[in-house]
């Protein structure tokens, strides 16, 4: 469907009259039907305005950061007549006003402004209450004991809502009038309380740093109606610091100086504003002296660009690292020896020569890195690994860094797994881990399986906790994607020399029954995977669909899961994951996860449903978490199912591996549908069936560690979808995935 379409049919909506013939043509007021598209990233939106004097609903178009609907709007802008679309309102600019009508009171009450009243419980107090609905609540509220339904608590919940909701009226008012939606209003004000808007109106772009979902560029936009000139001091500090902070999103600790100011000049660029690169320069050199950034010259003429905390995490991880190392650790190495063989004999089990060294290496290092692909023996040899620390009387704790990953190690080694955040004890209200250096893990022996994962600040935070007279093994696989946080930890460690490693490389028998393992080595060697066409019967593990357009590729996908996939055994709502290259495109993960949400978990009265912008989100669908939540432990890339969705509070209840977690309305921004997921979200996971579209559209992001790491995620069946063309050229291309990073080069200069 085109973003500008209103009915999603291609047809033009246009009322009986020309819209200018009956409604002013720089303002228009009424009440938001429904959202036709809404862009969380960009806040760009399409939607269905209903407008007084008119018989038919408008389509608005503009930039709203959150948009409900049940909103009443009081919008300005100009009409336009699109050649396809018919009459459209471009917003300029637009605030929130309390609604006049009927319909207009019932979506209001009804839109999660007031906790405790739902869009049922908003309809049964205007149908009793008529246009006095809002002066009812406000000054009569015990009144409300009148309608059906209502108990005394809920009646105290919506008096205390709507005290709440005057209370900070002012505040909201002040920020809707300045482009801030009423989600983004409410964290605010939780944010900086009575001083909102001191706080917004002395600088803006601290909203940037403090609150999840108001990024550079909306707090650009706030500033820009408040007045606040394009070479404000605050404007190009925010513009450096979202710079460095996109480039952590892709995985870099800093950047060069003068990358970092040719990006910041772009980011700050406006019509009529061109920014001095000497101005951000020097700009640079002041933020150093007043802390906000660390300058690091390594050369002459190059200087590094670091956030305080990212600099601190790189140098302390690396010395802390060293220390660990250097500790002095006795071992009878022919005792250690003998009990391997004992234990092999026992077991029956056969280790590859590099297996040996590893168990071997782990019982007299401090520190080792067990890496290789799969089939090669890593679970094996953990597995020994685990056994001989017992035997040598050491208490032993596992961990990983996702759930999955966790409940996988635990499955593995007949022993308690955790995650690392619950492994170092996170504590909310400090906002901190309880386990560091002067209260570290309690164990002699520490492993954590998928050690690729670890980003900067997660392995910084399990080196500061592990005794220094512990010891430590890292696990994990090097050829797959780095972690999707900043840093390249595991590859960097390996890279510097400094700490012991073990690579696997040959592949068991057992495994090389599995065409999946076969065919994710050959991947590794730049050799175009052996895949079956994908039949009734297939005899393979590992299956192929050409579908040579992303449009077929779409129906393909829905065929496999609505046909062949039930046919093999498995079920599509629970065993199935979708793994994609990108989020954006026909089959990027959102336009997928719109058409497999109702393929798979369509609506039906007993689904309750919320939406949310352009999502909709109903009981049974299965979810990501976006960001690291502390305060909830629930962390980026954590997958659950929605179990329950309350309607009149707006809040939903999400069921992982381990507990149910609730979400407010103003926290639903943290979660995406996930019936399909980027391939680099799903690392640390394992499904019984991949279903991995790969196409041009892509292209940019297809190579060798991409559909490496795709494939390897599938347990019992992968399904490749897509042309030889992409696949040939995902195998083809090593992208070295660079990443600003300096770990390996401290730990070989400290």
């Amino acid at each position: 469907m085109s973003e500008g379409d209103p009915r999603g049919n291609g047809k033009a909506a246009r009322p009986n009259l020309p819209i200018s013939a009956t409604l002013p043509s720089g303002m228009v007021e009424g009440v938001v039907e429904r959202l036709t598209y809404h862009s969380a990233e960009s806040g760009y939106t399409v939607a269905r305005f209903k407008a007084p004097r008119t018989s038919e609903l408008i389509t608005i178009v503009g930039t709203f950061p959150n948009i409900q609907p049940g909103q009443t709007l009081q919008l300005e802008g100009t009409w336009r007549d699109h050649p396809k679309y018919g009459s459209q309102f471009q917003v300029s600019q637009y605030r929130e006003t309390k609604p006049a009508t009927l319909t207009g009171i019932e979506k209001y009450l009804g839109s999660g402004l007031i906790k405790g009243v739902g869009t049922a419980t908003a309809k049964r107090i205007v149908m009793h209450f008529g246009l006095e609905t809002l002066d009812i609540i406000e000054n009569h509220s015990d009144r409300l004991a009148e309608v059906p339904g209502i108990s005394p608590k809920r009646i105290l919940a919506i008096q205390a809502a709507w005290e709440s909701q005057k209370s900070i009226k002012e505040v909201m008012l002040f920020l809707q009038g300045h482009g801030v939606s009423t989600t983004y209003a409410v964290k605010i004000y939780k944010q900086y309380g009575d001083e909102s808007i001191e706080t917004v109106t002395q600088n803006p772009y601290q909203l940037a740093t403090d609150i999840y979902g108001i990024g550079f560029i909306t707090a650009d936009a706030i500033a820009r109606t408040l007045g606040i000139h394009p070479s404000s001091e605050f404007r190009y500090r925010s513009g450096i610091l979202h710079v460095l902070g996109e480039a952590a999103d892709e995985g870099h600790c800093f950047l060069p100086q003068p990358e970092l100011v040719k990006l910041a000049a772009k980011c700050l660029f406006l019509s009529d504003h061109q920014p001095n690169p000497d101005l951000i320069q020097a700009l640079t050199l002041q933020m150093a002296a007043d802390g906000q950034l660390v300058l690091e010259k390594i050369a002459p003429d190059q200087i590094l660009c670091y956030a305080p905390t990212f600099y601190g995490a790189e140098y302390k991880l690396a010395e802390r690292m060293l220390l660990l190392l250097a500790e002095p650790l006795t071992v009878d190495m022919p005792r250690v020896q003998k009990w391997i063989s004992r234990y092999v004999e026992k077991t029956g089990l056969q280790l590859s020569t590099h297996q040996r060294q590893a168990i071997e290496i782990a019982a007299s290092q401090r520190v080792l890195i067990l890496t290789g692909g799969p089939g090669t023996g890593k679970t094996a040899s953990t597995r020994v690994i685990v056994a001989l620390w017992k035997a040598m009387g050491k208490s032993v704790a596992l961990a990983s860094p996702t759930g999955r990953a966790a409940q996988r190690l635990s499955e593995m080694t007949q022993q308690e797994a955790k995650t690392v955040h619950r492994l170092l004890e996170f504590d909310p209200s400090q906002l901190q881990f309880k386990r560091n250096a002067d209260h570290p893990i309690a164990a002699q022996s520490i492993i954590v399986d998928e050690a690729s994962m670890l980003d900067l600040f997660l392995a910084h935070s399990l080196l500061k906790a592990v005794p220094l007279d512990a010891q430590l093994l890292l696990v994990g696989d090097i050829d797959q994607l780095p972690s999707v946080g900043s840093g390249s930890v595991l590859a960097d460690l390996i890279k510097s020399g400094k700490v012991p490693v073990v690579r696997l490389t040959e592949v068991f028998r057992q495994a090389q029954a599995s065409q999946i393992v076969r065919n994710a080595h050959r991947i590794n060697h730049g050799e175009f995977p052996d895949l079956e066409p994908v039949s009734d019967h297939p005899k393979s593990d590992c299956l192929w669909l050409t579908a040579p357009e992303a449009q077929y590729g779409i129906q393909a996908i829905q065929d496999l899961i609505s046909v062949l996939i039930p046919k093999l055994g498995f079920n599509p709502a629970r065993d199935v994951q979708v793994l994609c290259p990108m989020t954006r495109g026909d089959v990027g993960t959102r336009n997928l996860n719109q058409v497999l949400q109702h393929l798979i978990n369509p609506p039906h009265p007993t689904k309750p449903e919320l939406v949310r912008g352009s999502v909709t989100l109903r009981v049974g669908d299965r979810i990501i978490q976006k960001v690291n939540d502390y305060n909830r432990d629930v962390f980026n890339g954590d997958l659950g199912v929605i179990t329950d969705i309350d309607i009149e509070e707006r809040s939903a209840m999400v069921s992982f591996s381990d507990r149910p977690v609730v979400y407010d309305a103003a926290d639903l921004n943290e979660i995406a549908l996930a019936f399909a997921v980027t391939i680099h979200k799903s690392q640390g996971s394992e499904y019984p069936v991949v279903i991995l579209p790969l196409y041009m559209q892509h292209y940019l992001m297809l190579s060798r560690n991409l559909i490496y790491t795709g494939l390897t995620r599938a347990k019992q069946l992968a399904v490749v979808v897509g042309p030889e063309k992409a696949i040939a050229l995902a195998v083809s291309q090593v992208k070295d995935q660079h990443r600003y990073t300096r770990l390996a080069q401290r730990l070989e200069q400290l």
